[in-house]
Order: structure tokens, then C-alpha cells, then sequence
């Protein structure tokens, strides 16, 4: 798959030698209480939209703020050997999420298949809306979350895996870094609010460390 790295929309953050190891938990509607639900019918799942908030004292009108509406496209996740893209055609962005070793030495030929985790230098919220991931080709793959609360810290995130072709989705305000594919591509439907505003923590600039995702469960 073709790709210019001069359309990635945010370059990412190198240098440091630390990664916060992330547990990993399955998802499932009970331990997804807080950060989402799984989604088997994602054409016709509601997507959540909050209000633009008051600037003052006067408050927004009713019907009003809260009128942008849903906007869907395809998601494309993809490994180059060890560095991570996607690109979301919902909202025209493209990015470098992670790698699956230090990106020094990351290579971007081959098929990396011993990755056994993703060290992910960045994660965002939405305070606009909810969004939802869901594998066109019922492929499982995991996901950094954490809970609402700006004070965000790398121990505040979990990582879920999603198995069996269930999207997820997840609500306004929610911490989630790269959706991580187990394969070397994967495609997804993204449905989320046409708004779309992105707060980011980045970890190698404010923790000195990247999220290190699994992406297998350890071995008993």
C-alpha cells in the first residue's frame, strides 16, 4: 500500500529508551463498563454527540450544538515490518502510530513477524463525540484505553482485545491510543462525530516513555 510520509498529521515523538507496560484484559460489555461497548451491527449503532458548551453565563439553545451529525469512511491499519500506519479517510487524516521495537531500530521492510508488542508514542480523546471501530474482515485486534481526565498518566491505561470480529466503540472523552491490528492489515469502518476534535498526550514528551501495548497474552 502506498504511503507519503508527508501526510502523516503528526510527527511522532523518538528518543526515549522507557516503555509503561499496559495490562491486557479481553473485551467484553462488563470490562468495557466506563469506556464503551462491543458493537455487532455498527451501521445502525448510536454514536453519541455532546453539546458544544456556554461560553459565559447564557446557555446554548436547545436543538442547537450538537448538529454536525455522524461521519463514516474506511480506517486502514498496516504494518510496514515494524512501524506502524493507518490512514482514516473518514476525516482525510493519516498517521505513525507505534513501532514493535525502539524506532531506531524499526525497519520498515519485512513482514515483522515476531512483534510482540506495540510501543505507541501518542493517545487522544474526543470531546465531541463517540467513535466506533469495526473489522470489515472480522479481525481481532487490541486497544490502549483510559478514562476521562486530562491528568491522563501512562498507569491509567489498559489495553483491550477485541476477538471474533466485534467492532468497539467507545464514548466522548475516552483516552485511546492506536487501534493495534494482530495482522499486518486490517480494515476497519470508522463511525464518529463529523466534529472531531483530538486532545493528545504524548508520553515520550511528557513521561520520558512510550505505552507498550501486548499483542499477545502472556504465556502461563
Amino acid at each position: 500500500m502506498s504511503f507519503d510520509p508527508g501526510e502523516i498529521a503528526y510527527a511522532p515523538t523518538t528518543g526515549v529508551r522507557r516503555a509503561h507496560e499496559t495490562p491486557l484484559v479481553l473485551a467484553s460489555d462488563e470490562s468495557l463498563k466506563g469506556y464503551g461497548r462491543l458493537v455487532d451491527v455498527p451501521e445502525t449503532f448510536p454514536i453519541e454527540i455532546v453539546r458544544w458548551p456556554a461560553q459565559g453565563w447564557r446557555p446554548v439553545d436547545a436543538n442547537s450544538g450538537d448538529q454536525g451529525g455522524v461521519t463514516e469512511g474506511l480506517f486502514e491499519f498496516w504494518w510496514r515490518g515494524d512501524t506502524l500506519f493507518a490512514r482514516n479517510n473518514a476525516v482525510g487524516d493519516s498517521y505513525l502510530f507505534g513501532w514493535s521495537t525502539w524506532p531506531e531500530e524499526a525497519s520498515e521492510s519485512g513482514q515483522g513477524a515476531a512483534r510482540e508488542r506495540a510501543l505507541i508514542w501518542r493517545a487522544n480523546y474526543h470531546p465531541d463525540g463517540g467513535q466506533l471501530f469495526y473489522p470489515l474482515n472480522g479481525q481481532s485486534f487490541v486497544v490502549p484505553l483510559a478514562l476521562p481526565g486530562d491528568d491522563v498518566t501512562p498507569d491509567r491505561f489498559v489495553t483491550f482485545r477485541c476477538d471474533g470480529g466485534r467492532g468497539l466503540y467507545i464514548h466522548p472523552g475516552i483516552w485511546h491510543g492506536a487501534v493495534v491490528p494482530l495482522d499486518d492489515h486490517a480494515e476497519f469502518l470508522d463511525r464518529q462525530s463529523r466534529v472531531h476534535a483530538r486532545v493528545s498526550v504524548d508520553f515520550a514528551k511528557e513521561f520520558g516513555c512510550y505505552l507498550a501495548v501486548p499483542l499477545h497474552p502472556a504465556a502461563a
